[in-house]
């Protein structure tokens, strides 16, 4: 008996991921939503800014339809190096944050994350494929298509007017 092939990954929806705990996490239950998507460290010089910047559109935002995906990343300097339970101790402790903060994963390499895989397939010029440190963004529409993409060193909220258009009340 034949094989059938790999159904091709159409939108995030497609995804399920694991949450921080180990269970499982279908994206789909995002659908109708804009989501920022985020690779996270706890470590990193970058993260006291973007923590903060984060939670505020976070808590702006909200209950208009935007969720923030967190998957903490070590691929960068090792600057996400604890458990996720350590992960989810430091990001709700010290930043209150409230959004999802997802399993540890990778976003490069071998074993990337087949999401982030799915993400870096957009058309993005000059930032190529590769992610190039903690915090780079992507921007997803309603319809779980990457919209934009952003360097780690961009603020979350310089992207603000982009989230509100994507969230309809610009």
């Amino acid at each position: 008996m034949a094989s059938q092939p790999e159904k091709k990954p159409q939108s995030i929806y497609d995804f399920t991921v694991k949450d921080a705990k180990g269970n499982d996490v279908d994206l789909s239950i995002y659908k109708g939503k804009v989501l920022l998507i985020v690779n996270v460290a706890s470590k990193c010089g970058l993260t006291n800014s973007n923590y903060t910047d984060l939670n505020y559109l976070y808590g702006k935002y909200k209950d208009q339809g935007l969720e923030i995906l967190a998957f903490p990343c070590n691929q960068f300097g090792a600057q996400e190096p604890g458990t996720n339970d350590e992960i989810v101790e430091f990001a709700c402790t010290r930043f209150k944050s409230e959004f999802p903060i997802f399993d540890k994963i990778e976003v490069n390499g071998e074993n990337e994350s087949p999401l982030y895989k799915f993400l870096k397939l957009g058309k993005w010029g000059i930032l190529g494929s590769d992610i190039q440190w903690n915090f780079a963004k992507f921007l997803v529409d309603k319809n779980g298509q990457a919209s934009d993409r952003y360097y780690p060193t961009t603020s979350p909220l310089t992207i603000e007017r982009d989230i509100k258009v994507l969230l309809g009340i610009a």
